[in-house]
């Protein structure tokens, strides 16, 4: 099976915006996807709140062998640095949250 990471049109007329998938090269647009990997809505003004990735399952599928589509590419050679570094801040919060001792009750 040749994966595809490609968008995935939803929304309604006029007022599209994307599904960042990977997914089967043979399904159609809008088949079905293999999992979802990240969103891109290009009618929100903030280009940094116009895009959100899930870095480590991207590289995950790039590293199987999907290819990205032209697209795609774009928004990934411009975005992912920027996502990689939010989702190494979250797991080093995670890490920190789980390592922390057990806050002790007061005594009453």
């Amino acid at each position: 099976m040749a994966v595809r990471i490609r968008m995935k049109q939803m929304g309604r007329t006029h007022r599209h915006y994307y599904r960042i998938v990977a997914i089967d090269g043979r399904q159609p647009r809008d088949g079905r996807a293999i999992e979802e990997l990240g969103t891109y809505d290009p009618h929100v003004p903030d280009v940094e709140k116009s895009v959100s990735l899930r870095p480590s399952r991207i590289k995950y599928w790039q590293s199987v062998g999907a290819k990205a589509s032209e697209n795609v590419e774009a928004i990934l050679k411009r975005h992912m640095a920027r996502w990689e570094t939010l989702e190494a801040e979250a797991a080093a919060k995670a890490e920190a949250a789980k390592n922390a001792p057990p806050a002790v009750a007061p005594a009453q």
